[in-house]
């Protein structure tokens, strides 16, 4: 499948829907064995942490290796979430398996750089790519 592009009606019709919360969408896509999150709107540590956990769990039961993390629609600032990631979540995301984090950014600033702090200060052994859109972030996911 590697550098095959998918119009995104294909890539929403092959999933299914774990979780669905107003802060987080986790879905687990058939084709690609990966789960995708959708985060819509403003974020607040809270919300970053409860949802995170639950992808914790959601990793671990369906036992796939990448996680396509779509941003695009999140807005806010969670520094003390993003500092709980790096030193917590993502050391215990790759404790449940997974290997590769395909992360499509927010183009809100404050929530890019809540971004960038959480990768850039773990040191989980998950290799992190960051993206500004959902194709070129899927595309790359799908090459690992």
């Amino acid at each position: 499948m590697g550098g095959a592009v998918y119009p995104l009606s294909d890539f929403l019709s092959a999933q299914r829907i774990l979780h669905d919360t107003p802060s987080l969408t986790i879905s687990y896509s058939y084709a690609d064995d990966w789960l995708y999150l959708d985060w819509p709107g403003k974020l607040d540590d809270e919300s970053v942490m409860a949802g995170a956990l639950k992808v914790l769990e959601l990793l671990q039961q369906e036992r796939c290796a990448k996680v396509l993390n779509d941003n695009t629609h999140v807005s806010g600032l969670w520094a003390d979430a993003a500092k709980w990631g790096s030193d917590i979540f993502f050391p215990q995301l790759y404790a449940v398996g997974c290997r590769y984090f395909s992360w499509v950014h927010s183009a809100e600033r404050y929530s890019q750089l809540s971004a960038e702090l959480a990768v850039e200060q773990t040191a989980a052994g998950i290799i992190f790519m960051s993206f500004s859109d959902l194709s070129t972030a899927s595309e790359w996911l799908r090459s690992m």
